[in-house]
C-alpha cells in the first residue's frame, strides 16, 4: 500500500526540485546550471513516466497536474536555451 504513495511522493519531490533548479538556472543563465536543470527535468519526466505505468486509480488528478508542471518547466528551460 505504501509503494504507490512513495512513488507519487518521489515524482512530486523530483518535479519540485526541477522547478527550483530551473528557476535558478534561468535567472542566472549560467550554462552549467542550465545543463543541470535540463538533467533534473529529465529525471522528473522519467519518474513521472514510471508512475504512469503503475496507476492506482486515485492519482489521476495528481498525475495531470504533474504533467502540466513538467510541460511548463520544459517550456521555461527551452526558452532559456534559445540562442
Amino acid at each position: 500500500m505504501s509503494e504507490p504513495y512513495n512513488e507519487l511522493k518521489q515524482v512530486d519531490m523530483s518535479i519540485q526540485s526541477a522547478q527550483r533548479i530551473i528557476g535558478h538556472a534561468t535567472m542566472s543563465m549560467d550554462p552549467g546550471q542550465l545543463h543541470a536543470a535540463k538533467e533534473a527535468l529529465a529525471t522528473a519526466k522519467q519518474q513521472y513516466q514510471d508512475a504512469l505505468k503503475n496507476p492506482t486509480g486515485m492519482d489521476g488528478m495528481f498525475l495531470e497536474h504533474a504533467k502540466e508542471t513538467i510541460e511548463q518547466c520544459e517550456q521555461q528551460i527551452n526558452e532559456a536555451l534559445k540562442p
